[in-house]
Parts: structure tokens; sequence; C-alpha cells
């Protein structure tokens, strides 16, 4: 067993345990987490005694709010090699888990979002609960949907990942099983019983789930919106979404007018950096090239004013008022949302862990 301040790595039975234990940050990742985690993932790959990974979180409520992105900011002003060195271990992390050949359960039990969905969707087995609140918010502090999201909200339906990656819109346990984003529902109680058939027969993983699933799921209500979703976030450009919002508020949809406003309130660079991310994700053929592309994008856009500020705005002075640079998304070129798109020079380019 190797217990840290922040994360705790065990085995149990058949399977290797990854918990998360930052209760008072609701669990959010910080470098530490990251590199003890792949530490675990690493020894356990060749442990003919571990059979299952398990990911959960200690104490406290949420599952994980994401990256310590305050800390990053920091970083970005003060040591940059200090938010390089996260990223570069995080997305490490994620391509890690992708690959892993043991299957993984995540318990997506609570607050998921940012960084706990990049460690939550590349298992084999994402449970969702009636308490699952999952989102993908950077646009809000001036980044975009990482740690893999271009991939998995770019083979989402319709034109969900444009609405969910522009808006950060939260989705609850019903709306991540319709979605496919969780494969189970099962209430917050069977948890700890889940956990512990699982431990002790890990080869009856898919049954354990099966049995404790919840058989009268709630409805999805994003299902109503499908429509409205397609319609209105049909374009890739970033000013027909909002114009289509708008013509929509003005014939009487309050739905879409408190989606222009969210919009609104977003980095329109962080906002045009994302819908091209959607555009380009599906274009990688391995999940290697996905995460090269996304440290090479987040390099540069922690650079951008609006990160620092998106931050300063919600976690730091807690105003809600960021001042983004600029604020016109028309004034954006698709020259400037390219430049974030450029390799980096190759002696500073992301690579997965040398297997």
């Amino acid at each position: 067993m190797t217990t840290s301040a922040d994360v705790i790595a065990v085995k149990q039975g058949q399977a290797g345990r990854l918990r998360l234990n930052r209760p008072k940050a609701l669990h959010s990742l910080n470098r530490s987490m990251v590199r003890e985690m792949a530490r675990a993932l690493l020894e356990w790959r060749s442990d003919p005694d571990v059979r299952i990974i398990l990911i959960d979180h200690a104490e406290g409520r949420g599952f994980c709010a994401g990256g310590d992105v305050v800390t990053i900011a920091n970083s970005v002003d003060g040591a940059e090699e200090a938010a390089r060195a996260f990223f570069f271990d995080e997305y490490r992390l994620n391509h890690l888990e992708y690959t892993y050949a043991k299957p993984g359960v995540a318990f997506m039990d609570g607050i998921t979002m940012g960084g706990g969905v990049g460690i939550a969707l590349p298992c084999r087995y994402r449970v969702a609960t009636e308490r699952t609140v999952l989102a993908m918010p950077e646009t809000t502090i001036g980044i975009f949907p990482d740690v893999g999201g271009g991939r998995y909200l770019s083979r989402l339906r319709g034109r969900l990942a444009q609405f969910l990656a522009l808006t950060g819109a939260r989705l609850d346990g019903a709306e991540c099983l319709k979605l496919r984003l969780a494969t189970h529902y099962i209430p917050s109680d069977r948890l700890e019983e889940a956990k512990e058939r699982i431990i002790a027969q890990p080869f009856r993983t898919q049954a354990v789930l099966d049995e404790l699933s919840e058989e009268n799921v709630p409805a999805a209500r994003i299902m109503d919106n499908l429509a409205r979703i397609d319609r209105y976030f049909a374009s890739d450009r970033l000013e027909d979404i909002l114009a289509a919002l708008d013509a929509g508020a003005a014939d009487g949809d309050k739905w879409a007018a408190k989606e222009a406003a969210t919009i609104r309130a977003k980095s329109p660079m962080a906002c045009k950096v994302s819908l091209r991310l959607l555009q380009e994700s599906p274009h990688q053929l391995h999940f290697v090239d996905e995460m090269r592309m996304e440290y090479g994008i987040m390099i540069r856009l922690i650079h951008h004013p609006d990160f620092r500020e998106g931050v300063r705005a919600l976690l730091i002075d807690k105003d809600n008022k960021p001042n983004w640079q600029p604020t016109n998304p028309a004034v954006i070129g698709d020259a400037d949302v390219a430049a974030f798109f450029e390799p980096l020079p190759p002696e500073e380019q992301w690579r997965p862990f040398d297997f």
C-alpha cells in the first residue's frame, strides 16, 4: 500500500485501487497525484495479482473537480516549467489509462469535471449515480476541453460536442448513461457493495455492475433539447452559433436566450479554439496523437491573457466578471486560432511513457 497526502494507491484482493483523497479541494488533481497514480499503474501493469483497477474518491463529496488550475495559473506567472510539467504528466496518465491492458472501473459519484473526466472516461466501466455532475467547463477560465475531451466529445451524436464544449453544460448521471459517457447507473448507497464484490471476483465485474444497476433510471433531460442543439449549434463558427441562438431568442425561445448568454460569458478565444479542436480531433488516428495535439494547444493557451483572467474571476477574486481579450469573437480570425494548433518544436513536444 502506498499512501500520500492526496491519493491512496493500494492493492485489495485482485484489484488495484486508486483513491483520490483531497476532499477540501473536491479532489482536484495536482502534479503529485497524477504522478502517484501513474506510478501505481505502471507497477500493477505487470503484477499478475492485479486483475482490475478501481478509481474512486476516499473521503468527502465529489469524484474529481478537475486540475488545480489556481496553482497552474500561478505557475505560468512564476515558473512556467511547473505548469508545463503538470500537463505533461497529466496527459501521460490519461494516455496510460487509455492504453492500459487491464480493465478499469471509475466511480463517478459526484462532481466529475475537467481532469476528473480525463481519468474516468478511459476506463472500460464508468459508473454514474444520482449524485453525478459531469462537465467540461474549461471555456469559463479561458482554456478548452482537454485531457482527451476533443476525442470524447467529438464522438457524441449530432452537435452535442459543440454545445457541451461552448456552454460547459452539466450532465447528471441519467444523461451520462443515455449519452454513453457512463456505462452503468447505480444508486450511491450500493457503490460499496459493488466495490467489495468486484474486488472479490474481478472476473465478474460486468455482471456485478449489471446486477446492481438501477432499473428505473430517471429521464435524461438533455434528450428533449437534441433538436434545438443540432439546429442552433450546426455551424463550426462561433458567430454563426450565437446568431442562430439570438434568432431563436427573438422568436421567443427562452432556452436559446439562456444558452446565448452562457456562451457570451465565456472566453471568445477559448470558444473558437474549442470549436476548431472538435474539427481536428476526429482526424487524430490514435489517442497519442490527440494528447500531443492537446498539449501543444494548452501550452500556448495558458500564455493567453484569458487563462489567468478566467482563473482570477472565477476562482480567486470570484467576482465572475472576466475581462476577456478580445471580447468580440468577430475580431478573432482563422489564422489567430490556427496558431494554437501549430506543432511545438520537437524537443518541447509531449510524449507518452516509453512502453
